[in-house]
């Protein structure tokens, strides 16, 4: 399920995995390690092949994190300390709420810098608590970032923010799940090779019609997720 369309393979991965076992902290160690890796390949590819000057913006991207770090500690925080029930019912939700949006064609927008501070705290909050904010975030690096400069500068900031939760995993002792990532990283190679190519061809193409039905399976796993965690 680790994809690359565009972003959000972890809002892709996440509810199918919840409901084969109700515990992020078993999936988000894998989903992390990968990200970590194909987010410092795709900026450093992007670095190699830009012919347009420097293809990240250093200077927006530490403006942003000053916002963001502290919601973001606050969201790992109570992903270490919260009930499993819970934390899933804060992902499937979160998930319902993009579902919903693609459904509608109503993607979020920041047009007022309160607005924008006001995305970047919950994208920081919900990056610290399941690696699932890429809607909200990007709705402000894309009006801040130049567009050639938009793709690799939110790679950087996903290692970033990756780095972080990596260490608050390591620091609290959560299992890495190692083993499994020596079978599990070919798979998501393959599929993240796949991703990029789709991710491309939709970038040329409408692709309203494939994100509503995208939203419409999110919104359908999530709302089966949120209704079996309330039932155990």
């Amino acid at each position: 399920m680790r994809t690359g369309l565009g972003f959000g393979g972890a809002v892709l991965a996440l509810p199918f995995l919840l409901l084969v076992v109700d515990d992020p902290l078993i999936f988000l160690p894998i989903i992390s390690i990968h990200l970590l890796v194909f987010s410092s390949w795709n900026a450093w590819q992007g670095h190699r092949s830009s012919d347009q000057g420097t293809n990240i913006d250093w200077n927006y991207l530490g403006r942003s994190l000053k916002v963001m770090i502290v919601p973001k500690l606050i969201g790992v925080f109570g992903l270490l300390t919260l009930p499993n029930e819970i934390m899933s019912m804060i992902i499937f939700g979160i998930v319902c709420v993009y579902s919903v949006g693609y459904i509608l064609n109503r993607p979020f927008k920041s047009s007022r810098p309160w607005m924008d501070n006001l995305f970047l705290i919950l994208g920081g909050y919900v990056s610290g608590t399941s690696l699932i904010s890429a809607p909200l975030v990007i709705a402000v690096y894309s009006t801040h970032v130049a567009r050639h400069q938009l793709r690799d500068t939110l790679f950087v900031l996903w290692f970033i923010l990756v780095v972080i939760k990596m260490a608050s995993f390591i620091i609290a002792g959560v299992d890495l799940q190692l083993v499994h990532q020596l079978w599990l990283f070919p798979c998501a190679l393959v599929g993240h090779a796949l991703g990029v190519r789709l991710h491309a061809y939709l970038q040329r193409t409408d692709a309203q019609k494939f994100y509503q039905i995208l939203g419409s399976v999110l919104l359908v796993i999530s709302v089966i997720g949120i209704i079996r965690t309330l039932l155990t």
